[in-house]
């Protein structure tokens, strides 16, 4: 391979390096985005669970409170 043909593939394996080593690292971030997306999501599914279980002891606390109201209303 003569001297003026290497010089252009030189060039374009250093660039085609290049790229590469951007897809590693932009594979490197996603990955770890990922990993910290994932961790939120679980996060979040516990809360909302927990705001769930929440909001239904208090909807039995009102019905209950209603109930109670109503008894002394009808029995006043």
């Amino acid at each position: 391979m003569s001297e003026t043909t290497k010089a252009p593939l030189d060039l374009e394996l250093a660039r085609l390096g290049k790229c590469v080593e951007d897809l590693a690292s932009t594979v490197e971030q996603l990955q770890e985005e990922n990993r910290a997306l994932r961790l939120r999501h679980g996060s979040l599914a516990s809360e909302r669970s927990l705001l769930l279980h929440k909001n239904e002891q208090v909807r039995t606390r009102i019905e209950g409170i209603i109930g109670r109201l109503k008894t002394m209303e009808h029995g006043a």
